[in-house]
């Protein structure tokens, strides 16, 4: 079972990060240039629903079960699941914590950007490179316990 848990924890975070690399270059990116240029940009909703339902929820799952799973453990291989399950849980945080609560306040914003309002956005994005390199070592750290399993 608990070689079930590990692949669905690398599955899951290859996801995260091959879909957290896609969205900061193709979907905040240009949102961010025109929020810099003072463009009424406005950002639609990303995903919302892939995100819950492919990511956040499966894998704030799958990192609890995976603590619960390594924390035991000994060897190599539990290390670094610890270590990739410690990564994501400090992401899932952030994520819960700063991330979802400033993404839908920027979404719900109306008007032409505020000064205020295109500082938050730009330090979001800023942010959320630390968080998609967060989600790509803990995949590669997940990856690193799978091979030594």
């Amino acid at each position: 079972m608990t070689r079930i848990v590990l692949w669905l924890l690398v599955i899951n975070l290859g996801i995260a990060c091959g879909a957290g690399l896609y969205e900061s270059r193709i979907i905040i990116a240009p949102w961010i240039a025109a929020a810099r240029r003072g463009d009424d940009a406005r950002l639609a909703d990303v995903g919302r629903e892939f995100w819950a339902f492919v990511t956040t929820i499966p894998l704030t799952l799958l990192t609890l079960i995976s603590l619960a799973s390594a924390w035991g453990g000994s060897g190599a291989s539990t290390q670094w699941w610890l270590v990739a399950a410690g990564l994501t849980l400090i992401e899932r945080t952030m994520t819960f914590g700063y991330f979802i609560p400033v993404m839908l306040t920027l979404q719900r914003q109306q008007g032409p950007p505020l000064s205020q309002t295109k500082a938050t956005a730009i330090r979001w994005a800023a942010l959320n490179h630390l968080r998609t390199a967060l989600t790509c070592s803990a995949w590669i750290a997940a990856l690193r316990a799978l091979s030594v399993m």
